[in-house]
C-alpha cells in the first residue's frame, strides 16, 4: 500500500484548472487517489472502480466515488440502491471545511467500502465546488479514494483527474475504444503527476491484441481483463460478484497500483 502521508491538495485543487484560484497546499494526511475512466461507453469502468475499491478496503479505509454524470448510480451496480445513506444530491450544501469523519459515517457501506453515489431518482450532478470540498474532506479521512470518472468531463478538462495518483483507462479491444483511449491520453496531459495506463478488456472481435491497443493509444498496459461471462448475471442478481476475472484483476491492480 502506498504511503498516504503526503502534501495534501487544498480544496480548490480538486477543481478543474480554469476554476482554481491560487491556494497554498496544506501539509496533512492525504489518501491515495485512483481514477478509473472508460475509453468508450460500456467499457466497464464503473465495475472496475467498484471492484478495485472493494479490494483496497480490505487493508485501509476506502471510498469509491461516483463522478459519472450519465450513469444511474453506482449504488445500483453494487446492490445498495435500497440502502440508507447520503448520495450526491444530499450534499448540495456541503461547502467549506467539510468534516470528513462525519461524512464517511453517513455513506452507505458495501462491505467495508464506503460508497458515494449519484441518485437515479434525483439525477442532478453536484456543483464542481461541492465535489472539490467533499473530495478534499474524504482525502483527509480515508486511505484510498477510487474515483469513477466521467469520460466527457475528462476530455473537456472539467474533471478531477489532475489530482489522481493513477488513472486507469478501461479499454475494450476494438477500434473505437482504442481511438477513445488515445483521446483520453491527450486530454490527460493536464495531469502530469498521474501514472496513466490501460486496463485492456477482451474479447477482440477483430483480433486486436493488447500490444496493438497500447501502441496505438500510446499508453502502457497495466492489466488485462478477460471476458467474465458471470459478471452481467451477478450484477443483475444482487450486485457485483466477489469472484471471477474482474475480482482477480482488481486484486492484482490493488497490489501493483496501491503498493
Amino acid at each position: 500500500m502506498a504511503d498516504t502521508v503526503a502534501t495534501a491538495r487544498a480544496p480548490d485543487a480538486w477543481l478543474p484548472d480554469a476554476m482554481i484560484p491560487l491556494a497554498a497546499p496544506v501539509p496533512t494526511r492525504r489518501a491515495t487517489v485512483v481514477g478509473v475512466v472508460g475509453a468508450r461507453g460500456g467499457a466497464g469502468a464503473s465495475s472496475l472502480a467498484a471492484a478495485l475499491a472493494r479490494e483496497a478496503s480490505r487493508s485501509t479505509a476506502t471510498t469509491v466515488v461516483d463522478l459519472d454524470r450519465a450513469c444511474g448510480g453506482l449504488d445500483v451496480l453494487v446492490g445498495l440502491e435500497g440502502a440508507d445513506g447520503v448520495r450526491w444530491p444530499d450534499l448540495a450544501t456541503a461547502r467549506g471545511d467539510v468534516d470528513g469523519d462525519d461524512l464517511l459515517a453517513m455513506l452507505p457501506r458495501w462491505g467495508t467500502c464506503a460508497v458515494l453515489s449519484a441518485d437515479r431518482s434525483r439525477p442532478v450532478p453536484p456543483e464542481p465546488a461541492v465535489v472539490a470540498d467533499v473530495l478534499h474532506a474524504l482525502s483527509r479521512t480515508t486511505g484510498v479514494l477510487v474515483l469513477d470518472l466521467d469520460r466527457s468531463a475528462v476530455v473537456a478538462g472539467e474533471s478531477v483527474a489532475a489530482v489522481c495518483d493513477t488513472v486507469l483507462v478501461v479499454t475494450p479491444r476494438d477500434l473505437r475504444a482504442t481511438a477513445g483511449a488515445l483521446a483520453l491520453r491527450l486530454a490527460l496531459r493536464s495531469a502530469p503527476g498521474a501514472d496513466v495506463g490501460l486496463v485492456v478488456r477482451g474479447p477482440a472481435p477483430g483480433g486486436l491484441g493488447s500490444a496493438e491497443v497500447a501502441h496505438a493509444a500510446g499508453l502502457p498496459v497495466l492489466a488485462t481483463l478477460p471476458l467474465d461471462r458471470r459478471l452481467a448475471v451477478g450484477t443483475e442478481h444482487g450486485g457485483l460478484p466477489s469472484t471471477g476475472a474482474l475480482a482477480r484483476a482488481a486484486r492484482r491492480l490493488a497490489r501493483d497500483v496501491l503498493r
